[in-house]
């Protein structure tokens, strides 16, 4: 009825004021359209080999102008085994074109799939505006982080009412004006899991975090994840040392105690702010918010507010009366009325938009949060959104959103794994292993920590971001899917939901009980992160003396073996004139009519060919091996 109401009571000249110019909507339509189809031109252009994904050995080389027995001799010479249609990464691409003389550089096309992350807008330095900074308030629990937001919002409507032992229940955003006019947007969480979910997905929305700890509680298990995820997000820590005036309030055990995290005070000739107060008597306050201007100015916030928006949904959920409902903050330039937006793998038509306190917006500029009616469905917490000017390209561009999620959601379970870092490693990441650390005693903790720092293989970087006592908890999993990080139990153990939560979102968790096999198992992992050299090792020849065809088992090849051995199973090259033709494995191996293992040095014996019926007399079966030199 709410939405009736403010439809029909627009004023008639509001059109123009809610609804882009057309001309500014064209350009904004022409400029989605031409990246997208956009085809960026590839192969070696003025001495540099451009390219926008992987190829081929076969493509490599017509592209360069090249044999392309070239290139596979020289995988052959540093012990890859290739075929003309093996597909290179873009770490060989770089080192082949180096090989060949020349430089090169990956240009990244932009598709509907990958439109949130590569579409290019330019912005003019004299288009750039200031803009408030974004904020996350996190600590332990019950040290005052609800109360301080509270306080902060300066309301009588009371966030913790109604809700069970004062937790925040839901993620919301709120702006606030200081007393000079200043504006700051608060993330409201309910901890920090919920923060680096979002995170986990690539939005990076928050610009400071406050880091609350109760002066007469100190530092807390709570504290420390909080510390962990804030560090993880790399943005600027301000401590608030709260509930200054209880009794057994002792603001320097807080720095100090923080100082064990590398969190060192201004006044101990660190760079951490420290503000000391009280969030019940709203003591403190004035001091926290001029800080946190502060350090907003010397990060130099800025936005262009002129253009179309974009941004992230902080918050989603279904509502009987009015359908989908999304908390969003806009990022980067201007939200409208009646502007259309694709949210993930959502999109829709803006209906209805209101700001934190319910009152009816038209208009939302960067770093303000507003919540949106109008999308065809809930989006995910997280997602990324934008403008779009047809209704046509939204919904394409929500159902390649959709298919990337489901194809994500495929992966997930292979990303956070030992045995498929090596698989990342190739695709061009960074050689590196990040852990989370759990153990049953302080002791165990540092003794393991201490271990795992000693170990030294060039190339790879093993990095313990968490290391606490206590159960494998939702929280390391959380963290683990943010930072890519295996989580190691030492004489620890996850509960079932533990477990499950680890299942669903693809974390790996290693337990054990001796210490030296943690240590063991890392170095192995780090070492195997190294790229493995193989060594190819022929194993015999055999001669093709006579062909029998049988009308069940196909061609079968009657041989004399005039090298070394051929074992059944192995792997094996057909030779004809001395040019390979076929590459494959035996499928049997046969003295007379019975099965034997391996037929040696002069001996006859009948073989089969997976998959190959075309052999001839005189052909030259050459089995090999494959092994890896440590």
């Amino acid at each position: 009825m709410a939405t009736k109401n403010v439809k029909s009571n627009k004023p008639s000249g509001s059109k123009s004021k809610q609804n882009p110019d057309k001309s500014k909507l064209k350009a904004h339509s022409n400029t989605l359209k031409s990246q997208l189809n956009e085809t960026k031109a590839t192969g070696l252009i003025d001495g540099v080999f451009i390219f926008t994904g992987p190829i081929t050995i076969s493509e490599f080389g017509k592209k360069i102008n090249k044999n392309v027995a070239e290139i596979v001799k020289y995988f052959f010479k540093s012990g890859g085994m290739v075929t003309p249609n093996t597909s290179l990464t873009e770490e060989q691409i770089g080192e082949l074109a180096l090989e060949f003389g020349f430089d090169f550089k990956k240009e990244v096309e932009v598709t509907k799939s990958n439109i949130f992350e590569t579409l290019q807008v330019d912005d003019n330095e004299a288009d750039l505006k200031a803009r408030p900074a974004v904020v996350t308030i996190m600590g332990h629990v019950d040290h005052g982080k609800t109360t301080l937001l509270d306080s902060i919002r300066n309301t009588n409507i009371n966030v913790t009412d109604g809700e069970f032992g004062g937790i925040t229940q839901h993620i919301g955003a709120y702006q606030i004006k200081t007393d000079k006019n200043q504006k700051i947007t608060f993330i409201d969480t309910p901890g920090h899991e919920a923060f680096t979910e979002m995170r986990a997905r690539g939005a990076d929305v928050t610009d400071i975090v406050i880091l609350v700890v109760a002066a007469d509680d100190g530092v807390m298990p709570q504290t420390e994840e909080a510390i962990d995820h804030a560090k993880a997000a790399a943005v600027p820590i301000i401590v608030f040392v709260n509930k200054i005036d209880k009794p057994g309030a002792d603001s320097n055990r807080v720095k100090t105690e923080l100082m064990r995290f590398n969190i060192v005070a201004e006044e101990f000739g660190g760079d951490v702010p420290f503000i000391e107060g009280s969030a019940k008597n709203r003591q403190g306050l004035e001091n926290l918010l001029e800080t946190i201007i502060l350090v907003s100015e010397l990060k130099e916030l800025k936005a262009n507010p002129e253009k179309f928006a974009t941004g992230t949904v902080i918050e989603a959920h279904l509502s009987k009366s009015r359908g989908p409902m999304a908390t969003v903050l806009v990022q980067h330039g201007t939200l409208n009325m009646r502007n259309l937006v694709v949210a993930g793998a959502t999109y829709g038509l803006i209906k209805d938009m209101e700001n934190e306190n319910g009152a009816k917006v038209k208009s939302a500029l960067p770093s303000q949060p507003v919540v949106l009616v109008g999308l065809n469905e809930v989006p995910r917490a997280g997602d990324k959104f934008m403008v779009v000017s047809e209704e046509k390209m939204a919904r394409d561009i929500a159902e390649a959103q959709l298919e990337r999620q489901i194809q994500e959601s495929r992966n997930k379970a292979q990303s956070f794994t030992l045995d498929s870092i090596k698989n990342q490693i190739d695709q061009g990441n960074l050689k590196s292993v990040n852990v989370i650390l759990k153990a049953d005693t302080q002791g165990s903790v540092e003794a393991v920590r201490n271990s795992l720092q000693k170990i030294t293989i060039p190339g790879v970087k093993l990095d313990v971001i968490r290391a606490t006592v206590g159960a494998i908890s939702n929280s390391d999993i959380t963290l683990a899917l943010a930072s890519n990080a295996i989580v190691y139990g030492f004489n620890v153990r996850p509960t079932a939901q533990v477990r499950q939560k680890a299942d669903e979102d693809g974390v790996e968790v290693r337990l054990h009980t001796i210490i030296y096999k943690v240590i063991e198992e890392l170095e192995e992992a780090a070492k195997g992160m190294l790229d493995p050299i193989f060594e190819e090792k022929v194993l015999g020849q055999a001669e093709v003396r006579q062909i029998f065809k049988h009308s069940q088992v196909g061609t079968i090849a009657g041989c004399h073996v005039i090298d070394g051995v051929i074992p059944r199973g192995s792997k094996l090259r057909i030779l004809r004139d001395g040019i390979i033709i076929y590459t494959g494995e035996l499928s049997s191996l046969k003295h007379v009519k019975e099965e034997i293992k391996e037929a040696k040095k002069d001996q006859d014996c009948g073989l089969t060919i997976k998959n190959f019926n075309d052999i001839k007399e005189n052909d030259i079966i050459e089995v090999y091996k494959v092994e890896e030199v440590k």
